[in-house]
């Protein structure tokens, strides 16, 4: 439609997303699917039973709108666990935020911190919301990607992919407004370590810039590998805004609840934000109750370990049918490099017009049963040669299905 019916502008482009194409596929051929980012068990049970608890109980408020910026109990809870982890004194009323998930998180932060011509720098791979959001504000994206090692004996880390320093130094100028990064990296699995971390604190204050970090992976950080939250160095809890998530951290995805947190000058802007757009969260899913977040045998220790076993488990069987993973050292999601199985995949049978790991993705669904997501959807066009080779898995699943995965490509290797 023409006039005043058409798409808007700033909307032009997103019509279409790699998670449509995919969800139909799935539907249609109904794969064992690795692609998509959640947890296929229940979560916790001390996590289902706190919100059995809040449900029970005989309190007309609980199903009315709560105070917008947050459940009292949810903010001070938040504001004690990151005053520990931050070592300063965070506010709760003031300085914290529950969301509508991380999603909406980062809808504030953007909306709210970003105007029209402002440049953004983005680390690739990158959330596919990021590019989006930027151009909803008026904002432009900038980007630099993380680019494997030219030579790897053996597996490679995550760690390995790097992004060039001169490159990011040279992206920084008078327009820069703010840089967004994830740490641990979706789908990458990167940590970012403190050279990589203080080099982008270094630049934000050089420049007068904001980073707006999203960190809802914080509590999937394999040892000796450790999350150091950018808000925590020199000068930069003035200039950041960081993301969180009960839904992944507590492997509840639907639950939609995430929070972020920051400097009262930047986080009164996502406040704004956030109350004229959803008002308030879900009051029962804000005021569920919470376990002590940081003692050794807490959900908090045993969860990257958990994950770690799935991760060493999907990684050695990957590589046993020459599928080279990049080891994630965070998250649930690793890389994998199947460009040695090109000659068995019959690319052309899915057309000539998508990259090749989205043929190659497509082709695994239909023809092994096995669905994955293509990670040039994580790049901008002038970087996704730099996964070409790749396809996205998902780990956080049940361990029968991570074992039906390596029966599927057993299948697919013997049989073929």
């Amino acid at each position: 439609m023409s006039g005043n019916f058409a798409l808007l502008p700033r909307l032009q482009g997103m019509e279409k997303s790699i998670w449509q194409d995919f969800a139909i596929l799935a539907e249609k051929y109904k794969p064992l699917n690795l692609g998509l980012g959640f947890p296929d068990f229940l979560p916790p049970k001390f996590v289902r039973d706190a919100l059995t608890e809040v449900l029970s109980k005989d309190d007309p408020f609980l199903h009315q709108y709560s105070r917008p910026a947050g459940h009292p109990r949810l903010v001070k809870v938040l504001a004690s666990l990151y005053s520990k982890l931050l070592n300063r004194d965070v506010n709760a009323y003031t300085e914290v935020l529950s969301t509508l998930g991380a999603s909406e998180g980062l809808l504030c932060a953007v909306t709210g911190l970003i105007d029209a011509g402002d440049e953004v720098i983005i680390i690739e791979p990158y959330f596919d919301v990021y590019v989006p959001l930027i151009k909803m504000a008026g904002g432009i994206p900038k980007f630099i990607a993380l680019k494997p090692p030219e030579n790897t004996d053996g597996l490679a880390s995550s760690a390995d992919w790097t992004f060039d320093r001169n490159e990011l130094e040279n992206l920084f100028n008078s327009k820069t407004k703010a840089i967004i990064l994830n740490t641990p990296n979706n789908p990458l699995g990167k940590v970012f370590d403190l050279s990589e971390l203080t080099l982008i604190a270094d630049l934000c204050k050089k420049w007068n810039a904001l980073c707006i970090s999203d960190e809802v992976y914080e509590f999937m950080v394999f040892k000796p590998k450790e999350h150091i939250r950018i808000a925590s160095l020199p000068g930069m809890w003035e200039r950041s805004v960081t993301i969180g998530s009960a839904g992944k951290t507590f492997c509840a995805t639907g639950w939609k609840v995430g929070w972020v947190y920051g400097s009262a000058n930047l986080m009164k802007s996502l406040q704004i934000v956030h109350l004229y757009s959803v008002y308030s969260g879900s009051t029962p899913l804000e005021k569920r109750n919470c376990r002590d977040w940081g003692e050794p045998d807490s959900y908090f220790a045993t969860l990257p370990v958990e994950l770690k076993a799935k991760r060493d488990y999907i990684v050695k069987k990957l590589s046993d049918f020459n599928i080279k993973p990049i080891i994630p050292d965070g998250g649930f999601f690793l890389i994998a490099d199947w460009s040695q199985l090109e000659s068995r995949v019959d690319l052309n049978s899915e057309g000539v017009d998508d990259h090749k790991d989205v043929r190659f993705s497509k082709w695994l669904i239909k023809n092994v049963g096995l669905g994955g997501i293509p990670p040039t959807a994580f790049y901008n066009d002038e970087n996704k040669e730099v996964v070409e080779n790749y396809v996205r898995f998902c780990f956080i699943k049940k361990q029968e299905n991570l074992e039906k995965a390596a029966q599927l490509l057993e299948k697919w290797i013997k049989t073929d």
